[in-house]
């Protein structure tokens, strides 16, 4: 029916609704019956029509699409009533005739608490595959290892304007991805690396699979349609998804043209921070966390490809049907978002400006207590009421590296220059903070100490204990603002030593 249609119009269409396929992918299959579907594509095509020389309004989010709430719990989800076994994980035949294929996430003898797993009972399992042949064209500017061959150690305060997501050619998300920095190694299992993508397209017969490590994304512009082997999750800015190693998954762009950040850390996994002594409520709510329900579809996909991401290097292999064939599954072991809106942040309510950990809305820790390969923080809407306080955040050098972004309006510590789907980079003892024209505004403000509401403006950062090296692409970027570091040279002295003759408090007495 769709072919029928003229490119221009079909594409609209298409966009309309992410529920229907997109030719040569996959059919969205939400099982109601065939005389819904065609009154559900008669309707689109209506309308489609009827705003032939119109903007298209963003896609709505499907009608069906439900979540199960929870972070770290052990869910179980079936899509056809009984697919999934009962009082056994592998029975001799399963349920429906299908294949019981179990995802781990941790080794088999990780303790309990921490132990990761998910079994999946699918129409045909994942090893019916061609075999894997590096991909071609890759993507150069995706990085794994991060040595001298491949990335420079600067400790220059580093920012970059956004990057306008380019027309043409076509990008999806995995040609849209590129690394900025990084340190460790993916295939020594220890390290992260942080990304930023510009896709203008929907991936189109083929689904991406990283088998180094956790994704951790940031959309800025633009919703991502994100269909799982677990199910499908809609992702808009001011939200952000974890996509867990190993999982096959497929980005569809429903508004167009997206760009935003992405973290990956190799060899743990994002969790909860702990509260201490703020107690047993606060920060993130594991019930705000939302995972996929199950959801497959079977039909047969001559030429479908998976994008197998492996020590930093993309590897693809075809087989003859959809990755997303899973009927039914269970586990604690899946994909998962979060809105960002849902956060409870803590602050000071007297005097000083609290230390920004207070803001961790997941952390991967390391072995040494306290210290994090990979900390996520945001800077929400709060309010400020901090008596005789420089309320903006302190001027600092830190053993912690901090890459930043921003998702929307004006970051509190930057008057200028730092814009929504740009990003700074702080290294380790590198000196940063609140740029001249936000310090002078703040200590000439009146009503200083009167309560103000900060809002409008969604700030994060990516904090690790590990020191970065930088892509050459990234240091060579026409988005790099060179004259970064003119934000703090009109700082100047307000130091007075004037008193009249009298000794300063503290000073050094002579006998």
């Amino acid at each position: 029916m769709h072919s029928a249609l003229p490119c221009r119009l079909r594409a609209r269409l298409l966009c309309s609704d992410v529920l229907l396929a997109r030719p040569g992918r996959r059919r969205r299959n939400s099982h109601r019956s065939n005389q819904q579907a065609a009154s559900a594509v008669g309707s689109a095509l209506l309308s489609a029509m009827a705003m032939e020389e119109q903007q298209p309004p963003p896609a709505p989010a499907p009608p069906d699409l439900r979540y199960l709430s929870g972070l770290g719990n052990s869910f179980s989800s079936e899509a056809v009533p009984g697919s999934l076994p009962v009082g056994q994980n592998s029975p001799l035949v399963c349920p429906l005739g299908l294949y019981a294929e179990q995802l781990s996430g941790t080794s088999f003898t990780t303790p309990r608490a921490r132990n990761l797993r998910t079994w999946m009972y699918r129409i045909k399992p994942s090893v019916t595959h061609e075999p894997f042949y590096p991909r071609k064209p890759t993507n150069e500017r995706l990085v794994g290892e991060f040595d001298r061959a491949t990335t420079v150690a600067t400790p220059t305060q580093l920012r970059w304007r956004p990057a306008d997501v380019p027309l043409h050619p076509g990008l999806d998300f995995i040609d849209g991805l590129y690394t900025v920095c990084g340190a460790g190694s993916s295939c020594l299992r220890h390290g992260y690396a942080i990304h930023m993508y510009a896709a203008n397209k929907s991936m189109d017969g083929c689904a991406f699979c990283n088998a180094d490590g956790d994704f951790l994304i940031v959309p800025q512009q633009g919703r991502l349609f994100i269909t799982t082997e677990c199910g499908r999750l809609l992702v808009s800015p001011g939200e952000i998804v974890v996509i867990p190693q190993g999982f096959r998954f497929a980005v569809d762009l429903p508004d167009g043209p997206s760009r935003g950040y992405v973290s990956e850390i190799f060899g743990t996994h994002f969790q909860l921070p702990d509260l201490g002594p703020i107690g047993a409520n606060g920060l993130a709510s594991p019930r705000d966390f939302l995972s996929p329900t199950a959801w497959f579809e079977q039909d047969h996909h001559p030429g479908y490809t998976i994008v197998q991401k492996y020590g930093g290097e993309l590897f693809t292999a075809t087989q003859d049907f959809s990755p997303f064939n899973v009927v039914a599954w269970h586990g604690n072991y899946v994909p998962y978002k979060y809105d960002l809106s849902k956060f409870c942040p803590f602050n000071t309510v007297l005097f000083d400006h609290g230390d920004p950990s207070v803001n961790t809305v997941l952390t991967a820790p390391t072995d040494k207590p306290g210290v994090a390969l990979l900390d996520f923080v945001i800077f929400p809407p709060r309010w400020l009421v901090a008596e005789n306080t420089f309320r903006p955040p302190y001027y600092h050098r830190n053993c912690m590296s901090e890459f930043m972004g921003l998702v929307y309006g004006i970051y509190e510590a930057k008057a200028d220059g730092f814009l929504p789907g740009g990003a700074s980079l702080h290294s380790c003892m590198t000196p940063h903070g609140p740029d001249t024209k936000t310090y002078e505004a703040t200590i000439s403000r009146a009503g200083a100490n009167e309560p103000f509401r900060l809002s409008g403006t969604l700030a994060f950062m990516f904090e690790s204990s590990l020191i970065p090296r930088v892509c050459r692409w990234a240091l060579d970027s026409p988005c790099r603002d060179l004259d970064y570091y003119q934000c703090w040279i009109g700082l100047k002295s307000h130091f007075s030593h004037d008193n009249g003759g009298v000794p300063a408090a503290g000073a050094d007495e002579k006998e």
